[in-house]
């Protein structure tokens, strides 16, 4: 399929490929390579072109995510989040609200970060008049850092303690923003955590109309959230197996007891590739339609039924579980079709397997396997949530 609007990305790939495994190794924030991103202009790839952005559906800008994870999955996160931020405003708040910041953020390639975590309850809004106050702190916020706005969550303290989300400068004053991820995987998505003291949130900046997972639209958003994570995983997935069969084609060895003289014509090395490529197309079949069907549902906007929606999540809950399984086996076994020369450090190989392994632990594979049992067997949809 012709993705036009992904011209842009050709140059950078490569450019990203090149660095990749270094900036792997040193981890932080990759700040030259989100400026190519900002300069490229597909950080307005899902704005509507009348609000000046590139107005690309929802499957090509999915197909840009994965096309990053191919050869940088911490990019491809911070990327697909930023996109993932955007529809946030859009499905939350009220259009006086989000036309501003999108026609904003296509005019000046803003880049936004995330510090809505709804499982991170230590962040409290507080009226004060006319205006809120929020302090506290959050964790897993990836791609704050270097980021121009930043969508944040709070509780509102009072007896009920409504979850409230807002759009903010990330210069606001009180704002902190901690340099302190450090984890084995995904390195470069500055997914440390945040600080708020004393931060004034003016009114129109909340997003409470219609507000979180409020109607069948509004429940999209954790579906692209869950979308995103498949096409990235399923783009690691290809990275891994291009870069196991560059190896194996030019640097393997075969078995002394191996028939063929060659790494590439070793039964067993076949029968492996044989079974990663059965894997990948499935996988790619599972992700595609998921894509394709969430586009549709996008377009429905606020006549969405919930009986769509809940198909939606069944068939993204179907590729994310694939997508993870078949990422990590393959990512796992790529060695064992490169030999032991393969696990040098300088070629940093393993970063598939880390990144794959880190970005599953997001929501456990358990409970949408128990979601999808429950589909399977009594024709349960999932209750949504911000996870399903």
């Amino acid at each position: 399929m012709s993705y036009p609007l992904l011209e842009p990305l050709i140059p950078l790939l490569s450019a990203f490929a090149a660095t990749a495994a270094e900036r792997d190794r040193k981890g932080g924030t990759p700040k030259a390579e989100r400026d190519a991103l900002r300069h490229s202009g597909l950080l307005a790839l899902s704005i509507p072109r009348e609000l000046g952005g590139l107005g690309a559906p929802w499957d090509e800008t999915l197909e840009a995510v994965r096309r990053l994870a191919r050869v940088d999955s911490s990019l491809a996160h911070v990327f697909g989040f930023h996109h993932l931020l955007l529809a946030t405003a859009q499905l939350f708040g009220r259009p006086e609200q989000w036309r501003p910041w999108l026609e904003r953020t296509a005019r000046e390639a803003l880049f936004w970060g995330n510090a809505l975590n709804p499982l991170d309850r230590r962040t409290v809004a507080r009226r004060l008049g006319d205006a809120w106050q929020v302090d506290g702190q959050k964790s897993f916020c990836s791609g704050a850092l270097d980021s121009d706005l930043l969508l944040l969550s709070a509780l509102e303290n009072d007896d009920q303690g409504r979850l409230l989300i807002a759009v903010v400068p990330t210069q606001r004053a009180g704002i902190q923003l901690f340099d302190d991820w450090d984890n084995n995987g995904q390195r470069q998505t500055d997914s440390g955590s945040a600080r708020f003291e004393g931060v004034h949130v003016e009114q129109q900046e909340w997003l409470l109309d219609p507000g979180p997972l409020s109607t069948p639209f509004a429940c999209l958003r954790p579906l692209l959230a869950q979308l995103i994570f498949a096409n990235i995983f399923l783009g690691l997935a290809e990275g891994a197996f291009a870069e196991a069969r560059r190896y194996t084609s030019t640097q393997a060895r075969p078995w002394f007891k191996s028939p063929a003289s060659t790494a590439s014509g070793d039964p067993y090395v076949l029968r492996h590739y044989g079974e990663f490529w059965v894997a990948l197309e499935s996988t790619r079949l599972l992700v595609e339609r998921a894509n394709g069907a969430f586009a549709q549902a996008w377009g429905q906007g606020t006549a969405l039924t919930e009986q769509a929606r809940g198909e939606l999540a069944i068939a993204i809950a179907t590729a994310k579980v694939a997508a993870s399984r078949h990422g990590l086996e393959i990512a796992s076994r790529l060695f064992e079709v490169g030999g032991a020369r393969a696990t040098a450090g300088a070629l940093r190989l393993d970063r598939y397997w880390r990144n794959l392994r880190t970005q599953t632990l997001h929501d456990p594979v358990d409970y949408k396997l128990h979601e999808l049992g429950d589909w399977a067997l009594n024709d349960v949809l999932p209750t949504p949530s911000f996870y399903s």
